[in-house]
């Protein structure tokens, strides 16, 4: 077992022998270690040091981003404190996406669950047939997404999306949010063809989207028209490379190591990781709809990504797969950098493609 500490140019990796009960200081330009190191240990766990240049391959505005302080060391955050900051971050990311993407929103239900309506400014008559289905990100357990992720994608394809704001964990662990996400697909499909309808989500929507498709394959469903799983995975059973590399910010920020078994056991509530609906990469992929996967290079979610896309291709799915250079989990929340309008754009031109004209 290893653990991170970070600064803007450089990674430290310590062995597990070092951590203390006590919180440790944060890194500070006097402590940041200025040099490469490598051991791999006989468990094959590796302790590592490596300094990183701030990349010239991303905007200026992703540069200034990346090279932010954030402390490595701090007291954690209660599920209290996380859902209050992840409203207020979202709050402002409605205010910030709205002045370029000019919208209307109405909460109401479906089916019982309570959905955010997202309507872009101009509507097209031709478009009124179709509609996006969102899965917000927000580690199962927050809200992060259902303004970030629909607000500028609803501008994009001037379309209407639905987000589903799913029953959160741990009080409500798997398969409570897959329950809410299939009802609500079942009632867009009393208005909307199938091939009119397309479901995508970030983060843990992006993990309930390809639990969603598994689902709905498991039920006979008609599949909609495509998927978007952006920076997402379909493994509970196995932590890949880039959860042990990566926090959410990418270098920035505290980085716990992994902890032995499933991944999220707050989610999972006793499943068994390999369940083929929690774990889609155990199901059956054959006959899955057209799906964009896109991930970042200091994505936490990299390797969760990439595995379940190549998981795609196996199965003979038309998957395609973006991956942005040297940018944290879900830069495109963020309308300040210009890789976060591209992202969008990949997007919104995807689900335009697979949508009848």
């Amino acid at each position: 077992m290893s653990r991170f500490y970070c600064s803007t140019a450089a990674l430290f990796l310590l062995g597990a022998a070092m951590l203390t009960a006590q919180q440790p200081a944060p890194t500070t330009a006097a402590t940041a270690p200025n040099s490469d190191t490598s051991y791999i240990d006989d468990t094959g766990t590796v302790h590592v040091t490596r300094v990183v240049p701030l990349p010239q391959t991303v905007s200026p505005e992703a540069q200034r981003s990346l090279a932010r302080q954030v402390p490595d060391q701090g007291p954690p955050e209660s599920l209290e404190e996380r859902r209050a900051r992840t409203d207020a971050s979202s709050a402002a990311g409605r205010i910030a996406w709205t002045k370029l993407c000019p919208n209307t929103i109405e909460d109401t239900k479906m089916a019982g669950v309570p959905v955010r309506v997202i309507t872009p400014e101009g509507l097209p008559e031709g478009n009124r047939d179709k509609v996006l289905m969102n899965l917000h990100g927000g580690s199962f357990n927050a809200d992060s997404g259902s303004y970030t992720e629909t607000i500028p994608i609803a501008s994009y394809t001037k379309m209407k999306v639905v987000a589903v704001l799913y029953r959160l964990a741990p009080e409500n662990p798997f398969p409570a949010s897959v329950d809410d996400a299939v009802s609500v697909y079942k009632e867009l499909l009393k208005t909307y063809k199938p091939d009119h309808v397309i479901i995508y989500g970030t983060s843990a929507g992006a993990i309930l989207t390809a639990e969603v498709a598994a689902k709905i394959k498991q039920l006979g469903l008609p599949m909609p028209a495509a998927l978007g799983i952006f920076s997402g995975m379909g493994d509970f059973a196995r932590n890949g490379d880039s959860w042990s590399i990566y926090s959410l910010r990418g270098f920035a920020g505290h980085l716990d190591p992994p902890a032995p078994g499933p991944h999220d056991p707050y989610y999972l509530g006793g499943t068994d990781p390999r369940d083929p609906v929690l774990s889609p990469i155990y199901s059956d992929l054959h006959g899955l709809p057209p799906t964009l996967f896109i991930t970042s290079g200091r994505d936490a979610l990299l390797s969760g990504t990439v595995n379940l896309h190549r998981a795609y291709l196996h199965a003979g799915v038309d998957a395609r797969l973006v991956v942005f250079d040297a940018l944290p989990h879900a830069f495109w929340y963020d309308p300040r950098l210009p890789e976060s309008i591209e992202a969008n754009h990949l997007m919104a031109d995807f689900f335009l493609e697979h949508l009848p004209k």
